[in-house]
């Protein structure tokens, strides 16, 4: 497995409490700018639209030798393919006050794309704060411990 990119803002703003696995709908440009690594997940989220779930605002910039009829839109909405089970699930979640799905990271895994969803549950500023404090005391212990060896 092959990590292309993270949303690494996402475990800072976000409580994540459940993972998914769902393939992505792309088009022939589209896949080998991704395999390039040309995508952000800056700003994306996911949206559940009659039964599919669609992911937006994901840049993935435009193949260089693409033809001219190749050329798409770069933040165009994106299906993401998931079971049936899954799907009304993920309704009945969302759709609860205060949760919302993420992409977290885009990976290779074998030959196909695949993007890994949380569900998530918004931080508050004093959890923010607390996720900073936390992330300075083990910087300063992990700094410690090697100036003790």
């Amino acid at each position: 497995m092959k990590v292309i990119t993270e949303n690494r803002s996402a475990g800072f703003e976000y409580f994540i409490e459940e993972v998914y696995e769902a393939g992505i709908s792309l088009d022939g440009g589209e896949v080998k700018s991704v395999r390039a690594g040309n995508l952000s997940l800056k700003d994306s989220f996911c949206s559940i639209y009659k039964g599919s779930v669609f992911i937006k605002n994901m840049h993935i910039a435009v193949y260089k030798s693409a033809g001219a009829y190749n050329i798409k839109e770069a933040k165009r909405d994106r299906l993401l393919l998931l079971h049936r089970r899954e799907i009304s699930k993920l309704t009945a979640k969302v759709q609860e006050k205060g949760y919302t799905l993420v992409p977290l990271k885009v990976y290779l895994k074998g030959s196909l794309i695949k993007v890994e969803l949380g569900l998530c549950r918004g931080k508050h500023t004093y959890d923010k704060k607390e996720t900073l404090k936390q992330r300075d005391i083990e910087r300063a212990t992990a700094r410690e411990v090697k100036l003790y060896r």
